[in-house]
């Protein structure tokens, strides 16, 4: 049975979602991803650039559009890649449940049986690219997201 078009389907799906962020928040301490409040340097915002280009862009697009009809299931179930620019999601988490995503992967950040395309690079990518990376992502969003992303990072 296809529960995913149902209300019960998307009720699940949304406490899965916000489940895996809770866990998510609490596995982040563990890592220490946050940054600190003084923001990152030109220089490790350049390397996350370059790393960006190399390891994200195929998916997320050069310029962090994300996939087409990101919020609509493909016929595997699963989501196309997001976008990582002002107009999607990445600015409503936490710094700790953004290094936890690139780090682990979707599913295992969500858990619950998720199964996403996003891979974890914690073979890939070191901390600290995966740092850069972000600093570079949030370093394209407008002040509005960027205050509002860094509020709810210090809320952790």
């Amino acid at each position: 049975m296809d529960l995913l078009g149902t209300s019960l389907g998307k009720i699940v799906w949304a406490g899965l979602l916000v489940g895996g962020m809770i866990v998510a928040v609490l596995a982040g301490w563990h890592y220490g991803g946050a940054e600190s409040t003084a923001g990152p340097s030109p220089e490790v915002v350049a390397q996350g650039r370059r790393v960006y280009a190399d390891q994200c862009a195929a998916c997320h697009g050069a310029d962090l559009a994300g996939q087409p009809d990101w919020r609509s299931p493909l016929p595997t179930g699963r989501l196309p890649a997001p976008p990582h620019d002002a107009s999607g999601h990445t600015w409503h988490h936490a710094d700790d449940v953004l290094f936890l995503i690139v780090r682990e992967g979707t599913a295992a950040v969500v858990g619950n049986g998720y199964e996403s395309d996003m891979p974890g690079f914690a073979d890939v990518l070191s901390d600290a690219e995966i740092r850069a990376v972000l600093a570079y992502i949030k370093s394209t969003w407008p002040e509005r997201e960027r205050s509002y992303q860094e509020s709810v990072s210090q809320a952790n």
